[in-house]
C-alpha cells in the first residue's frame, strides 16, 4: 500500500501520542520512518484519497502535534509515496538539505497576511492625494454627474489611481511587517487581494508580529488585513 507523508522531523524529535490517528476513515495510525538524523511522519494512504474536510483537518492535526515538540518540515496535503522504502531513500538522498532546513525553521512559525482595500476609504484617499482628480470629480458633481464621456473619463482615472495605490500599499505591507519577521515569501496571486504574503516569525515573537499587523491596520485605515497563523511553515519548505 502507498505511504502518505505528513512531514519530516529530526529522529530525536519527541514521540507523537501513541496510536495517533491521521487521514482516512477509519483513521490510519501515524508511524515514524527513520534514517540517520531524520524521520518521516507517515501512515498508510487510502486508495481514494481526496481533499475532504476530515482528512485536511487530520493532516493539520498531525503537523500541529509534531510542531509543538520542535521543528517540522510540513508536507502539503496529498503527499503520497509508493512505499516506505521510497520515503527512506529520499531521507537518505536529501539528508543534508533537510537537516539544514530544520535548523533554519527551529522555533519558527508562519503567518500569512492578505490585504485588500476598503473601497470607500481608498476612494477618499486617492481623491485626497490627487488635486486634479479631485477637481474633476467635483466638476462632475457640480454638473449633476456629468456627461457619459465625463463619467467614463473620471472612472478610468479613478481605477488607474486605485491600481497605483494597490501597488504602493502592497510594498508598504511587506516593508512594515518584514521587520518583525525572519523571512518573507510572496504567496500566490489571488484575485481580490492586493497583497498575499507569508512571514516566517520566531515563535517567541509571534505576539509582537500580530501587534505589528494591528498597528499597520490602524495607521492605514483604508487597508483591510486578514491574518492567518500561527501555521506550520509551508511556504518556507522547498
Amino acid at each position: 500500500m502507498s505511504t502518505y507523508v505528513y512531514g519530516i522531523v529530526r529522529s530525536s524529535h519527541p514521540d507523537l501520542p501513541e496510536k495517533m490517528g491521521g487521514i482516512g476513515d477509519p483513521a490510519r495510525t501515524v508511524r515514524v520512518l527513520t534514517h540517520g538524523e531524520l524521520a518521516a511522519l507517515v501512515s498508510e494512504a487510502p486508495e481514494d484519497l481526496k481533499p475532504k474536510r476530515r482528512d485536511l483537518l487530520a493532516h493539520q492535526s498531525v503537523l500541529a502535534e509534531a510542531g509543538a515538540g520542535g521543528p517540522v518540515l510540513p508536507m502539503r496535503f496529498g503527499g503520497v509515496s509508493p512505499d516506505d522504502d521510497t520515503v527512506v531513500a529520499v531521507l537518505r538522498e536529501r539528508e543534508d538539505h533537510y537537516l539544514e532546513r530544520l535548523k533554519a525553521l527551529d522555533n519558527k512559525v508562519e503567518y500569512n497576511v492578505k490585504a485588500t482595500h476598503d473601497e470607500e476609504s481608498v476612494l477618499h484617499q486617492v481623491l485626497a492625494d490627487d488635486p486634479d482628480l479631485r477637481a474633476l470629480s467635483e466638476a462632475n458633481r457640480a454638473a449633476g454627474g456629468g456627461s457619459y464621456e465625463q463619467k467614463l473619463a473620471l472612472g478610468e482615472r479613478v481605477v488607474a489611481a486605485v491600481k497605483q495605490r494597490e501597488a504602493r500599499d502592497a510594498v508598504t505591507v511587506q516593508q512594515v511587517l518584514e521587520g518583525a519577521a525572519v523571512d518573507v515569501r510572496p504567496g500566490p496571486e489571488n484575485s481580490g487581494w492586493l497583497a498575499n504574503i507569508s512571514f516566517l516569525v520566531d515563535r517567541d515573537e509571534a505576539d509582537a508580529f500580530v501587534a505589528a499587523v494591528d498597528r499597520l491596520g490602524k495607521e492605514h485605515g483604508h487597508l483591510v488585513l486578514q491574518v492567518n497563523g500561527p501555521l506550520p511553515p509551508y511556504s518556507f519548505v522547498e
